[in-house]
């Protein structure tokens, strides 16, 4: 018996990869005359990976990232003029405004009705925040829950704590490496929505042949699908 659903945030309600691969391009042609475009795409990588452990998920980690990746390329001298323009964009991804992919909010209105939703995400506290209220989807949900990292622990702490535990509960989301494989883990259920793009610390291998799995090419397929393990 499934009681609680929870979901991910970002790229799974509403868009958030095609922002910062924008913003991403945004930053390569910044710096066109110091590097090529392959190579600050793997420094970026690099130092995005690096900084993880300190700034956590999110657009200001992201920033931040950018301007040591810049300041790393030009030897510790990058033009005023590029930091303030990285500064900008980050500011600029912080302002977007929100807005439900297709079919989220008719799947969450219907889920609303038989479960209990839990919002369960990585990134920044108050951006996070804000991107919930402006999406108008807050009310839908029992509890939130922003997260440094997703793992099995943390599915198990959550689910036990807003619902009957990880057995009786579904996450959903876009990332299989954190939404799924360490749901699954902690012995969830799990369907994966794929997103168009995928940043590269997120990919992974679905588990395709795991009983507690599914591959679903649109939310709006999610409330059958847990219908049909109840």
């Amino acid at each position: 018996m499934i009681t609680t659903v929870g979901l991910d945030a970002d790229d799974t309600l509403w868009h958030n990869e095609s922002l910062f691969r924008l913003t991403q391009q945004r930053f390569f042609d910044l710096l066109a005359d110091v590097a090529e475009p392959a190579m600050l795409e793997q420094r970026l990588a690099e130092v995005e990976k690096r900084n993880l452990r300190l700034y956590g998920y999110g657009v200001k980690g992201f920033t931040l990232s950018m301007i040591e990746t810049a300041m790393e390329l030009t030897g510790g001298e990058a033009p005023p003029r590029i930091v303030r323009e990285i500064l900008a964009a980050g500011r600029e991804m912080l302002s977007e405004p929100v807005e439900p992919l297709p079919g989220v909010d008719s799947a969450l209105a219907q889920l609303s009705e038989r479960y209990r939703l839990v919002l369960i995400t990585k990134g920044d506290l108050l951006h996070q925040e804000q991107k919930l209220a402006a999406s108008g989807l807050g009310d839908l949900f029992v509890a939130v829950e922003i997260v440094s990292e997703k793992d099995a622990s943390t599915y198990e702490r959550v689910f036990n704590r807003h619902g009957t535990g990880p057995a009786e509960a579904v996450m959903c989301g876009n990332s299989v490496r954190s939404d799924i494989l360490p749901a699954l883990e902690a012995g969830a259920w799990a369907a994966h929505v794929p997103y168009p793009l995928v940043w590269a610390h997120e990919i992974a291998d679905a588990p395709l042949d795991h009983p507690r799995f599914a591959e679903l090419s649109s939310i709006t397929e999610l409330p059958a699908w847990i219908a049909s393990i109840t």
